[in-house]
Formats: C-alpha cells, sequence, structure tokens
C-alpha cells in the first residue's frame, strides 16, 4: 500500500516562515502527490482482469483516503453487465448487512441508480451523530464498527468525475460504472487535497475499468458463440456412456470435439484444435466439426479418409490456417475403436488394470503438408475402461515441459478413484483437476482452451 503524503510546513515558533520555504514545502507535497498517483496507476495498469482491477482500486483508494475498509459496486448503466459487490476487509455476511440499507438512503445507491443529488455530500464524516441520516445507516454502522464514510463515483465520460464533490457533481456524469465507498472507523472525513487525489485516480480507473468491461464482454460472447459451435448434447449409443468436459482460457479458442451415430450402431468421436485465437478460430472451427460430420456420415468407417477430406477442405476455406484433429470410429457392442490423427495428442485409456496411451503414428497436423496422410491404429479397450480424448491445451496448462505434463496427465488418469470410474464425467473432472494447476499462478498457460471426450466402455 503506497501512503499518502501529509508534509505540511512547520514553521519556527515565533518566527515567520520565509515565502520561499513555503513554496518549496508546496512542491515537495505536489511531488510526493504525483509519485503517488504514478504508483498507484502502475499498478492498477498492471492488472488484466477486471476482478484484479476492482481490487487494486479498492485498495489504492483506501491508501488514499486513509481509511481501512470499503467495498466496491460494479453496476454499468447500460444494464448489461456484469454486476459484482467485493468488500476490502468485509466479509460477505457484512456485505450483506451494507445492502440492506436502502439504496436512495446511500450515496453511492443514489449515483448508481441515476438519480439527482439531494445535496447531501460525498463523505458521511459522523453517521452515528448524525440525525438525518436514514436510521438503517446508522443501525448497520454501529453493527459492523465503522462510524464515516467517503463515495467516490466511477464514471467514464465526463471531467466532473475527477474529483467533483459538489452536490450536482454525480448527476452530471455519463457512462456510470459503479461507485466505491471506504469507511471509517472513528468519526473522520478526507482532506480536500486527499479528495483531489482519489478523484484524479478514480478518472483513470474509470476508463481502465470501461476497457476491461468491454473486454470481458467480449470474451463471454465468444464463449457463448463457442458452446453453440458444440454438441448441445452427446448420442447415447449401447455399450458406450460419454462425457465431454471444456475449459475455456480468455479470448475464442478454437479447440472442439464431437460425438455422432452412425449406422450399425456404431459411433464417430472428434476432437480437434485450431490454431490461433479470435472470430477467425471460432469461424474455422464451426466450418471443420460440421466438415467432419458430413465426412463421418459418408465414409466414417475409414477415419484415415475422413481426415483427408478434412485437410481438402482446411485447404479450400483456410488456406493459411493449421489444425491438429482425431477422428475414431468406434464399434461399441464390439468395443473396438478404429482412429486416425493429424498432428493431434494420443488418447489415454485408463481402467481399473492399466492405464496407457493409444499408440498412434506421427502425422503431420492439417494444413502442413502438400499432401497430408497417415495409417489408422485398431484397439479394444476393456470392459469398464475409458478412453480419454483431449486437446493438446490440456498438456500446455500444466505449464511443464511435453514429457513432464504427459506424466502428469497419466498418473492423474491412473490415479482416479474406483469409486469414479463408472461414471465418465467423474473420470474427466478428476483429470481435470489433478491435472491443471489449482492456483493458476502460470498465467501464460491458463490462456489455452482444453477440451476433454471420455467414453466409458461397458
Amino acid at each position: 500500500m503506497v501512503p499518502v503524503s501529509t508534509h505540511t510546513a512547520a514553521p519556527t515558533e515565533g518566527i515567520p516562515s520565509a515565502p520561499g520555504a513555503f513554496i518549496q514545502d508546496r512542491l515537495a507535497g505536489w511531488v510526493s502527490d504525483l509519485t503517488t498517483l504514478h504508483e498507484l496507476t502502475e499498478r492498477l495498469a498492471g492488472t488484466s482482469t477486471l476482478d484484479s482491477a476492482l481490487h487494486e482500486l479498492l485498495v489504492a483508494g483506501a491508501a488514499l483516503v486513509g481509511a481501512a475498509r470499503g467495498l466496491l459496486v460494479l453496476e454499468p448503466a447500460d444494464g448489461r453487465g456484469p454486476s459484482r459487490t467485493i468488500g476490502l476487509g468485509l466479509s460477505h455476511a457484512e456485505l450483506g448487512h451494507i445492502e440492506t440499507v436502502p439504496r436512495s438512503a446511500t450515496a453511492y445507491g443514489r449515483f448508481l441508480d441515476g438519480l439527482p443529488d439531494t445535496g447531501a455530500p460525498l463523505a458521511s464524516p459522523d453517521i452515528l451523530g448524525d440525525p438525518g441520516l436514514d436510521p438503517g445507516c446508522r443501525e448497520v454502522a454501529a453493527r459492523l464498527g465503522y462510524a464515516a464514510s467517503y463515495t467516490q463515483p466511477l464514471a467514464t465520460g465526463a471531467a466532473e468525475a475527477a474529483g467533483a464533490t459538489g452536490p450536482d457533481a454525480t448527476a452530471r456524469t455519463t457512462g456510470r460504472l459503479g461507485a466505491a465507498v471506504w469507511l471509517y472507523d472513528e468519526p473522520a472525513e478526507p482532506l480536500e487535497r486527499q479528495c483531489h487525489l482519489v478523484g484524479v485516480y478514480a478518472r483513470y480507473a474509470a476508463e481502465h475499468l470501461a476497457r476491461l468491461l468491454e473486454l470481458e464482454r467480449a470474451r463471454a460472447d465468444a464463449a457463448a458463440v463457442a458452446e453453440e459451435l458444440l454438441p448441445s448434447r452427446l448420442p447415447r449409443i449401447p455399450g458406450v456412456r460419454l462425457a465431454a468436459r471444456r475449459r475455456a482460457g480468455p479470448g475464442a479458442g478454437g479447440d472442439w470435439y464431437d460425438a455422432l451415430p452412425l449406422p450399425d450402431n456404431a459411433l464417430g468421436l472428434a476432437i480437434g484444435s485450431v490454431g490461433g485465437s479470435g472470430p477467425a478460430a471460432l469461424a474455422a472451427m464451426g466450418r471443420l466439426r460440421a466438415g467432419l460430420r458430413a465426412y463421418a456420415v459418408m465414409e466414417g468407417e475409414d477415419p484415415v479418409a475422413v481426415l483427408s477430406d478434412l485437410e481438402l477442405l482446411l485447404r479450400m476455406t483456410e488456406p493459411s490456417a493449421a489444425a491438429t484433429a482425431l477422428y475414431a470410429y468406434c464399434e461399441p457392442d464390439r468395443r473396438t475403436i478404429v482412429l486416425a490423427g493429424a498432428g493431434h495428442t494420443p488418447p489415454l485409456v485408463t481402467g481399473e488394470r492399466r492405464t496407457e496411451f493409444v499408440e498412434t503414428t506421427l502425422s503431420a497436423p492439417l494444413g502442413m503438408l502438400s499432401c497430408w496422410e497417415a495409417p489408422s491404429v485398431e484397439f479394444t479397450p476393456r470392459p469398464g475402461e475409458t478412453v480419454l480424448f483431449y486437446t493438446d491445451g490440456l498438456l500446455r496448462r500444466t505449464g511443464d515441459t511435453r514429457d513432464r505434463a504427459f506424466a502428469r496427465l497419466h498418473a492423474a488418469a491412473a490415479g482416479v478413484p474406483k469409486v469414479l470410474r463408472q461414471d465418465p464425467g467423474a473420470v474427466a473432472d478428476h483429470v481435470l483437476r489433478t491435472v491443471l494447476p489449482a492456483d493458476g499462478t502460470d498465467r501464460s498457460a491458463a490462456t489455452e482452451h482444453v477440451a476433454v471426450l471420455a467414453a466409458r466402455f461397458d
């Protein structure tokens, strides 16, 4: 936490301070304030997610106004969300108590509701001793042990949002994003200089929050589109049970899976990944999945032919793109699988007696060679075994080298508890929980998308 300078001139008793010393002292204070703002805004600029930025804003504002606790309400005026309430030094239960106060009785509530200001200042220096405040405000303050508050609106598009404390300031702002409230344990009110500093910081913070807000909305929209491009439900075929899981990183990714019933109670399973991210990757993913479904219906019993057709489709529709894919033709009643892969990671078969990778032939991704070809591989799962198909993002997201990532995946599958092995979804969940870093420390790896398709054979 960066402290705010409170340096003031201290003239010698009985001797008036020289004008030069006074000016020098004021300049020192300005430099200190600018340094503080620079450090705080740099820290805020280093946040890349909306949640981290909201927390940083709340902590920095508390340092600027000298408060110990606070809360921040994110509630964009356009109504598109997301809406969040976070606390500093406040538990969820305490935030709930604060939210029981009628919004119209709070400065931040009036601002978020777009109501004209009633004349009350942003500062409430003595909540317990102010008879004009709503009784609910005093009751909650007494219960939670705070005696004063200071509210800072967060808005974009108006200069008044920066440091304005007049009764009409909040009404003139546009692009309302939310409001921050800092709480004091004793009756107090920030100095005019502190109000100015937190106002300037809030103006910068609001612009940064607006950018992160649009980014999060774009990611949510891309994730929704990606979900629509994937199967809404998996087919039910006698002799096999299916489950799928997907872990999306930021942005739109091209990891996909598919399962479709074929004639004679056969089943086609596919998984793949398109290079790149964003709308282009989503579009390529949709075209490849649709193309593979058509080829599987026509010649699904020949995985090599299916991938050869898919490679031709990729060259015609995405000449500069590359993709990995794996297609498997399954006959559950015979428990046989014939598969072919194009630069894709090998499936992992796991059961009570064995856990091993399926030996697939080395092949290039689609779109990398002038003519793709690779032989197919056939294997037979044993009763009760689960075959895991997964994208390369699962390995990269571990943050380990490729060999260590494969070993980590193998150990996770081998360690599935016996009670979970009856359910392919439970097997997939256990593997994901075990393989992926729980603390999210590897931020670069966390950007990877992951798709897992699990098939348990009876």
